[in-house]
């Protein structure tokens, strides 16, 4: 890993730069700076080294390539494409300047053309694997799974340990729906490469995906058997069994995964929800209890908290945690929501209304959003308030219920006429809801008993 980012050129390219001072380097050797510096995707330096080398050697067909290249990686298309131009009758020949151009074209999103490039640059049988992945990846722009797989293979055939082209070739037979020949050929690549790590994931997740997650633990195992350090294979393994609802299994699986990590709040919750859904509550407290004092800001412990608390009874803790978690979380609808909830069961109306107006702010489309808002606001005795807040939900919401509401409100403000008419309106909507909100709104009740005895 050191030697890929130290380079002797390019510590004494730095070193000239730093002092000031003009040191003469080969072609060749201002082509691998340039290299270095791409390969760490440092742009800068590579402009910088770029501009030194063609002072020096202006007249340099591999430095241009390369200077091509930083422009390309700068998008500076329009230089780019002036400098192609220049190049194109002397550069045929080169497999970097070819490349280059089927860069330029794939970056002003014409796959066709890159696709072009790259084929005459397979011609000089040079970075074969390389361009064939190049050409998978246009073919996958332009959707079309079958040259890409096509050409996957071929990079494969090239570089049998490249794991891009492995995964993608898996990646397109799941595009065109070849499931038999999707294992077919990771049987085939596993019978000659045993030990690949990337290649029995691959067979682990075509299983996971296919539901047969008996076959995708085998395939975790294999991988745990070349790599028993590998934790997200454990997080894998367990997931599996948590689909199987064979949850001392996968309890069993994190607690490995915990001898191997440094943060383990994440799998102490994973272990919590597991024993929450074999119904074991005090083990489940017990762990994410443990996520939290592992990183005491992990929300998703605390409202799990909050539910466990719920289930026991204890209703007080399981608000605290509620209030925590939010707090941490606040733009979650679904946070909000049960919070809200909560201080309802509470009693805490007061409380529960910075709730009920962030989620209908977050998600004014859902009428029971606003009917819940309206419906606090009148329990505590905001008619006046609640009649706005009903105006503004009738206009994305033209329902009896809220025509209900709207009626009680104004007969509470003492408008009859208004609340008559409301009433009226919520009764041509939806006549059968009336009984229910004669038991909620007792001057609904009242003006429609005045009614009939008017009748009689």
């Amino acid at each position: 890993m050191e030697e890929f980012f130290e380079n002797e050129l390019a510590k004494k390219f730095e070193e000239m730069i730093e002092n000031n001072d003009e040191w003469y380097f080969e072609t060749e050797e201002y082509e691998d700076i340039i290299i270095h510096y791409l390969e760490l995707g440092d742009i800068y330096f590579a402009e910088m080294a770029t501009n030194y080398a063609l002072k020096l050697h202006p007249n340099s067909l591999e430095l241009k390539i390369k200077q091509f290249e930083v422009l390309l990686e700068l998008e500076n298309f329009s230089q780019a494409k002036e400098l192609m131009q220049e190049l194109q009758e002397s550069s045929m020949e080169s497999t970097d300047f070819l490349v280059c151009c089927a860069k330029y074209y794939s970056n002003l999103g014409n796959p066709r053309r890159a696709i072009e490039f790259c084929k005459k640059a397979l011609k000089l049988e040079e970075e074969e694997n390389f361009i064939h992945n190049f050409i998978a990846d246009e073919y996958v722009n332009l959707e079309d799974p079958f040259n890409a797989l096509k050409h996957y293979q071929l990079a494969l055939k090239f570089d049998m340990m490249d794991e891009y082209a492995l995964e993608n070739v898996m990646f397109c037979y799941n595009q065109l729906k070849r499931s038999d020949e999707a294992i077919e050929f990771i049987n085939s690549y596993l019978d000659q490469l045993p030990f690949s790590e990337t290649a029995w994931n691959e067979y682990a997740q075509f299983y996971f995906n296919k539901k047969n997650y008996e076959e995708a633990i085998k395939g975790f195992d294999y991988i745990l058997s070349i790599n028993p350090k590998a934790v997200g294979v454990y997080a894998n393994k367990a997931t599996c069994y948590e689909a199987m609802e064979e949850w001392s299994k996968a309890i069993s699986v994190y607690e490995e995964m915990l001898e191997l990590e440094y943060t383990k709040s994440y799998t102490y919750y994973r272990i919590g929800l597991c024993y929450k859904s074999n119904k074991q509550l005090v083990p489940a407290l017990n762990a994410f209890q443990k996520s939290l004092r592992d990183d005491p800001q992990f929300y998703l412990a605390m409202m799990e908290l909050s539910y466990i608390y719920e289930d026991m009874g204890s209703m007080k803790e399981s608000l605290h945690f509620a209030e925590e978690a939010v707090s941490m979380n606040e733009n979650s609808l679904p946070y909000q929501k049960r919070l809200a909830y909560l201080y309802i069961d509470a009693g805490k109306f007061e409380e529960s209304m910075q709730c009920l107006k962030k989620i209908v702010d977050m998600e004014p489309f859902t009428f029971y959003n606003w009917y819940a808002y309206a419906e606090v606001l009148m329990i505590l005795g905001e008619y006046q308030e609640t009649t706005s807040v009903l105006k503004h939900a009738l206009e994305m919401h033209p329902r009896a219920e809220l025509y209900y509401q709207l009626s009680n409100c104004y007969f509470h403000m003492n408008d009859q006429k208004e609340g008559r008419n409301m009433l009226a309106k919520a009764l041509e909507l939806d006549p059968e809801l009336l009984e229910d909100m004669k038991q909620k709104y007792p001057f609904i009740k009242d003006e429609t008993e005045r009614e009939k005895m008017k009748k009689k």
